[in-house]
């Protein structure tokens, strides 16, 4: 890859990364985040399918994606601070383990002559396990200086928008074709593949020395992977929280109106499985364009600040828009500008975080980070479920505009300072 070279000049190779270059360790998180993401795009677009063949009405399925969302915010910050001291292999090899387990109790809940309800609800207990996207980020941080993170960072929005591209369309096709059982079996197949993966290609540790000895201070006792005043002293770093609650805060109505969204394509836009695949697979689609090839350009032209600016005007206007949409071609006609705002509010404020942390604290940092959208899945169903019900689709475009208009006056009368180097 173009611009990779090594990081911040401090001479000294990443610990445990063995004989396999800096390169082929990209390529091989690359690959193995698109594997993930193509598994979980699958599940998502059989989901609620399943559920209503189950017999589940909404508030119970919203009582499913609560479940998920609890455990992946309870699992997040913990499971970074773990791949922080237990490097990257065994945070990938745990991540696909535990997928491996989601999608044989998720295949077993289809068949008939089990109790189908009580596998479903089962399925969703790994999810505490699986974060392959922030182990994926905490390994792309490490091998790359501060200038290009967010360049490297948007990159792995390509396998993003491949994975919800085949998965949404593999789960849509084998669903229709062969059954509601056959997406869950194919994803248990290729996650025991990427397990196996993990465990012989990606090296153990990308932490570079400086780095280890920073985390491990002569004559200290190494800390608890389960010391919670430990991650929580990361948020109160210097340009930590502000920027944490502007993607908590900035990020959540976007995120209400995509709990919501399986529920929206059955119900509003009246799409069948293969359809709302389709339309996943157009969002897939934007995101590759977005992450792989307009925030890099951006960023080379742009200040991080102004980016996070634009990204939150974004929001407002298509909030306003959103809030007229009555039919599916108005959510494409949307669709750009909503994934502009995501992409750039994620991409951005990942790279503003884990500047602000010491190289020993990235995956923590990358596991807070990952834990705002389990929050939203936590909450989400539920008052999601609520809004949807009392006042219709519009609701989600006003809270969108309100809430980000709010967060764009602040972020004018406080500017977020200049980018700055990672703390050492």
């Amino acid at each position: 890859m173009p611009g990779t070279g090594a990081p911040r000049g401090q001479g000294q190779p990443p610990a445990g990364m063995g004989t396999l270059g800096r390169p082929w360790v990209l390529l091989f998180t690359y690959v193995l985040t698109t594997l993930e993401l193509t598994c979980l795009f699958m599940q998502f677009s059989i989901l609620p399918y399943l559920s209503r063949m189950l017999g589940l009405d909404s508030i119970t399925f919203g009582y499913l994606q609560t479940t998920f969302g609890v455990l992946q915010l309870l699992g997040g910050p913990v499971f970074g601070r773990f791949a922080d001291q237990r490097g990257a292999r065994a945070a990938f090899t745990i991540c696909f383990l535990a997928a491996t387990t989601l999608y044989l109790l998720l295949a077993a809940s289809c068949s008939p002559a089990l109790p189908g309800v009580a596998l479903l609800f089962a399925s969703r207990l790994p999810a505490a396990l699986m974060h392959t996207m922030p182990t994926a980020q905490m390994v792309i941080t490490d091998l790359s200086t501060p200038e290009e993170r967010p360049t490297s960072l948007s990159r792995l929005g390509l396998c993003f928008g491949v994975g919800t591209i085949l998965g949404s369309l593999l789960g849509g096709t084998l669903s229709t074709a062969y059954g509601i059982q056959c997406p869950a079996i194919i994803a248990f197949l290729l996650n025991l593949l990427g397990a196996i993966l993990s465990f012989t290609c990606i090296p153990i540790s990308t932490k570079r020395a400086s780095a280890h000895g920073q985390a491990d201070p002569p004559g200290k006792c190494k800390a608890s992977v389960f010391d919670l005043k430990a991650i929580a002293h990361l948020l109160l770093q210097p340009g930590v929280l502000p920027v944490f609650l502007i993607k908590v805060i900035s990020g959540f109505p976007s995120g209400l109106f995509t709990v919501m969204f399986s529920i929206i394509c059955m119900e509003f836009f009246g799409l069948e499985p293969a359809q709302a695949g389709y339309l996943l697979s157009f969002f897939g689609l934007l995101l590759m364009i977005t992450q792989g090839l307009v925030i890099g350009q951006l960023n080379k032209h742009f200040s991080e600040g102004t980016l996070l600016q634009a990204s939150v005007l974004v929001f407002c206007m298509v909030g306003l828009a959103m809030a007229s949409m009555s039919s599916v071609l108005h959510f494409c006609l949307l669709m750009p500008g909503l994934t502009f705002s995501l992409c750039t509010l994620n991409v951005v404020t990942d790279s503003i975080l884990t500047k602000a942390v010491s190289a020993s604290d990235t995956g923590t940092m990358l596991g807070l980070c990952a834990s705002v959208q389990p929050l939203t899945r936590t909450v989400g169903p539920t008052l999601g479920g609520l809004l949807y019900r009392s006042f219709g689709v519009p609701v989600f475009g006003h809270v969108q505009f309100a809430v980000n208009f709010l967060v764009l006056l602040v972020l004018w009368r406080q500017p977020l300072p200049q980018k700055r180097n990672r703390v050492q």
